[in-house]
């Protein structure tokens, strides 16, 4: 019955199902023609992720609403191509029987179940954004800045990590191991964490710094790094 589940007709599961890490919903999608999947979960992706970096953005311009919107989906399918090699061989490595398509299109689900979260929450941060103080242009300041990027940093964590453990189940089931599924969701975090986020580092601005104009991207893009603007930010918020 469960194979017969996961090779249906060609139909997609239902997203709430997915949403769910229901084993036989997960099995069904991946076993679809690759070019449905991609084009489904990329879908969500750009219209989750978008909504989420719209709403970070608005607070300091329209304009970077739109890069932000236009730049978070960007960086959340160039991490599922990356990040699709590399945890290709490391799940041959680790004994995972899975086929390096199965692979990267879990990795491209898990963006996809992510990005919903993302755009569900979206409506919440609009309303903190719409609550902030406004920019202000003329002394290039803006209270509530740091704790932004804070909130909005915890959410995509909260998201990457929820989506990635809804796919346990289906690991552990084609692999018939716990052990092996926690070793490969564990090296799927990690890929994410890295690449994810030098590439929205690289990417920058999304919230749009008070002290800098509005641009798609910034001609330092490869000076400093994610962590330590974070650090910083949750340092300023601490100590506020």
């Amino acid at each position: 019955m469960t194979s017969q589940t996961a090779k249906d007709d060609g139909n997609p599961a239902p997203l709430g199902a997915l949403l769910a890490g229901e084993p036989e919903a997960v099995a069904r999608d991946l076993g679809r023609p690759a070019l449905g999947t991609l084009g489904r979960h990329s879908t969500v992706i750009v219209i989750g992720a978008g909504l989420f970096g719209a709403s970070i953005g608005l607070w300091r311009d329209p304009v970077q609403a739109l890069y932000t919107a236009v730049k978070l989906p960007l960086i959340l399918l160039l991490c599922a191509t990356g990040n699709a090699l590399l945890n290709g061989i490391i799940g041959a490595m680790l004994g995972l029987k899975l086929t390096f398509r199965q692979s990267f299109l879990a990795i491209l689900m898990s963006f996809s179940i992510a990005s919903t979260i993302l755009g569900s929450v979206s409506p919440l941060l609009f309303f903190y954004v719409w609550n902030m103080t406004p920019f202000d242009p003329a002394h290039r300041t803006a209270e509530g800045y740091s704790g932004l990027m804070v909130l909005a940093v915890a959410a995509i964590a909260f998201a990457g990590i929820a989506s990635n453990i809804r796919l346990v189940g289906w690991l552990d089931r084609a692999n018939a191991s716990r052990v092996l599924s926690l070793r490969v969701l564990f090296c799927w975090l990690a890929g994410n964490l890295v690449l994810g986020s030098q590439l929205s580092w690289i990417l920058r601005p999304f919230f749009g710094s008070p002290n800098l104009d509005v641009q798609f991207v910034r001609a330092d893009a490869f000076q400093g790094n994610f962590f330590q603007a974070l650090w910083i930010a949750v340092r300023t918020v601490v100590d506020r």
